[in-house]
């Protein structure tokens, strides 16, 4: 068996859908479990409408569920067969039912808590998996629909639950493979991502693109001899597309890798996907619902041989540096612990941390309780705050084996103010801290540098 992801633009449309279904055909002899994400911005709009009904704006929520009914209506009745239109009006009708009398709850309310958020923001993925298990049927393939929820089981960290996996594996081993049947008579069983309950059956959610987590949950629960992640990209490229453009497609990567590269901003894959699908060594492959020839990312426990250094440039923007400086000639003892304890008290994470004598730089992305931060830190210390950086972060296996990467990256940044340096904490990346509008300059010289030639049987030259 195999487990097939499909993401928010794979399955945001009756054409999208219709080419998700041709693929999972192509493919039914491997006896896929299809996990699917929430139909294009579905999440978004189920948040703004929450939003809309806690201040209280009866009519425009109304408006938003009506308009959210009828693009779920159009785009299945266009893949979902005549036969099975009945039952698509039922679950349509049972389905808004319920998130009309949940948003009118809100509205009373007033107050929107992280256990009612994961149970509006759930119906995108309740709605997209019934609605192509239905779709599947009209293209000849007989399926079984499987609500995640009685299947995945968490903890109660609403909004961010994590699994519980002996509890999670020994449900999808013994329900799974009981609804798909066989060979001869193989059912696809279709699923949606990113919800989950608790054991007492509340429903949760695994944080934004939790899709992803779901499918490498589901691939070891079954032990899938692989997990396809189908985006709309080709796979993992040299560099980020949106900052650089034509950037080469990276055939094999390592776990390892793969997750620093998430970590530091790759956007192809959520971190935690990496995290089941290492523990039971099942390949995990990206690949692109809209160009499904092209073979994609592998991505293996193992690194790969490699004759380049670097794997690929990842990049994280809107990062604010924040500089501590000891009020004292010396960094006092305790000064680092005073330091974290505040970031923790706040629940604000640090991605990168350069320590000196006398003081410590360090990064977030999160700046919501950034002045409540800055207050207490000024109590022992001065602090200041430099907005609009970006990380830049190197990955890849042969930058721990390699001497002189540190001389070739700052030689090929010539005129480009660093603002902070981290190597040595990953042996699989160095990662630095430039100005945002720095960012695709810096991006360019080092994609120059260091993919000017390339192993082939790693990359594919775009």
């Amino acid at each position: 068996m195999i487990v097939m992801k499909f993401g928010g633009t794979s399955v945001e449309s009756a054409a999208a859908i219709e080419r998700v279904a041709s693929i999972v055909k192509a493919r039914a002899h491997r006896r896929p479990v299809v996990v699917v994400s929430a139909m294009g911005k579905t999440t978004n709009k189920l948040l703004a409408i929450a939003s809309t009904a806690i201040d209280g704006a009866r009519e425009e929520y109304i408006r938003q569920i009506h308009d959210l009914r009828d693009f779920h209506s159009r785009e299945a009745r266009l893949v979902v067969p005549l036969a099975d239109r009945a039952e698509l009006d039922r679950l349509l009708d049972e389905h808004f039912q319920e998130l009309t009398e949940l948003v009118k709850g809100l509205a009373v309310l007033g107050e929107l808590t992280p256990r009612s958020i994961d149970a509006i923001s759930s119906y995108g993925e309740r709605l997209s998996s019934y609605i192509v298990s239905l779709a599947f049927r009209h293209f000849g393939m007989d399926t079984a629909h499987l609500d995640s929820r009685q299947v995945i089981v968490t903890d109660r960290r609403h909004t961010q639950a994590a699994p519980l996996y002996p509890e999670t594996y020994a449900r999808l081993a013994a329900v799974v493979p009981a609804l798909a049947g066989n060979e001869a008579e193989n059912k696809i069983v279709v699923m949606g991502g990113f919800i989950a309950a608790t054991e007492d059956g509340v429903t949760t959610t695994l944080g934004r693109g939790g899709s992803d987590f779901t499918a490498a949950i589901v691939g070891a629960g079954i032990g899938a001899e692989e997990i396809q992640i189908w985006t709309d990209v080709d796979g993992m490229l040299t560099a980020d597309p949106t900052i650089l453009p034509g950037g080469h497609r990276v055939k094999t990567i390592s776990f390892a890798e793969a997750a620093e590269l998430a970590y530091f901003g790759a956007k192809v894959l959520h971190p935690a996907t990496v995290v089941p699908a290492v523990e039971k060594n099942i390949p995990v492959l990206i690949l692109n619902s809209r160009r499904p020839e092209v073979s994609g990312t592998r991505i293996v426990s193992e690194a790969v041989p490699c004759g380049n250094v670097v794997k690929s440039i990842a990049c994280k923007r809107k990062i604010t540096l924040v500089n501590v400086h000891s009020t004292r000639m010396l960094m006092a003892h305790g000064f680092l612990r005073r330091i974290f304890e505040v970031f923790d008290r706040h629940e604000t994470a640090v991605d990168m941390v350069s320590t000196s004598e006398v003081s410590v730089s360090l990064t977030i992305d999160n700046t919501r309780s950034l002045a409540a931060i800055c207050q207490e830190l000024s109590q022992f210390s001065e602090v200041s705050i430099e907005d609009g950086q970006a990380i830049v972060c190197l990955v890849g296996d042969n930058i721990r084996y390699t001497p002189g990467v540190a001389m070739r990256v700052f030689g090929a940044l010539d005129g480009i103010n660093i603002r902070m340096i981290s190597q040595g904490a990953s042996l699989l990346n160095l990662s630095f801290v430039v100005a945002e509008t720095d960012l695709h300059r810096t991006v360019q010289a080092l994609h120059n540098e260091f993919f000017a030639e390339l192993d082939a049987e790693v990359f594919d030259a775009a």
